[in-house]
């Protein structure tokens, strides 16, 4: 899409005329779209849609802001071919959690229309990883720390700035954007990453939904189909995101 390559997960039962653009994570220097594959595919079943995981440029060969020019060009690509916004959805987890809501973004300061819906799995959003739940969660979280987190971001930005809003979406004016939703495990030292996301887009009138899911780690929903609380938490997304792409309406 848009000569960006990806991956498509299609669901049998799914209406190939509803699409979410996903979003992997990595860091910004690792995972793919075959890494999300199966994740995406539980995605579209239970979405009812098809998704296209993005397989963008990474870090350290291709550093900000080239991840996010890679799902602009997804982005333009999927409305070219004649999705219309209201079908259109973007979506990714970790650091493609801050790449989607970046995306988002920058869509609205380029006066593209904004899709009908965006949501972030465990959202990294915060590059100098500042919130308050680094210190309380620390000794919870057993899969990502502080140090990697911040050697992470100085690959990424190559000297560029730790609060430019495309690049770390906590510091986003979120006026104009569409509804999100976003959803972290409560043992992540990344949660207030959404919780500081979530007031500043409410704050802007954005219609945004939080779910802290307790004791969960990054990016469980990776383990779809083999962790209850993944499964549950998918059905969760899957209920907030079809009335909205016109699933559950009768819209055509």
């Amino acid at each position: 899409m848009g000569d960006v390559p990806g991956l498509w997960a299609d669901s049998e039962s799914g209406d190939p005329q509803r699409v979410v653009q996903y979003l992997h994570g990595g860091g910004y220097v690792a995972g793919s779209a075959a890494s999300h594959r199966r994740l995406g595919g539980h995605l579209a079943r239970a979405i009812g849609c098809r998704v296209f995981l993005v397989d963008y440029s990474r870090a350290p060969e291709v550093p900000h802001p080239g991840p996010l020019n890679d799902s602009m060009a997804v982005y333009r690509a999927v409305l070219a071919a004649g999705v219309g916004p209201d079908r259109f959805a973007v979506a990714g987890d970790s650091a493609g959690g801050g790449l989607a809501l970046a995306t988002l973004l920058r869509a609205r300061d380029e006066g593209l229309p904004q899709p009908v819906a965006g949501f972030a799995l465990s959202p990294w959003t915060d590059l100098e990883v500042l919130g308050a739940s680094v210190d309380t969660n620390t000794g919870a979280d057993r899969l990502i720390t502080v140090g990697t987190l911040r050697s992470l971001a100085a690959t990424f930005l190559a000297d560029g700035d730790p609060r430019d809003p495309w690049a770390a979406p906590v510091h986003g004016d979120y006026r104009g954007l569409c509804s999100l939703y976003l959803q972290v495990g409560g043992a992540e030292i990344l949660v207030d990453d959404s919780i500081r996301v979530a007031e500043s887009a409410r704050q802007s009138g954005i219609d945004v939904t939080v779910d802290v899911v307790p004791g969960m780690q990054h990016v469980f929903q990776l383990r779809a189909g083999r962790l209850a609380e993944a499964d549950e938490a998918i059905g969760r997304i899957s209920a907030w995101l079809r009335p909205l792409m016109g699933l559950d309406t009768g819209i055509d």
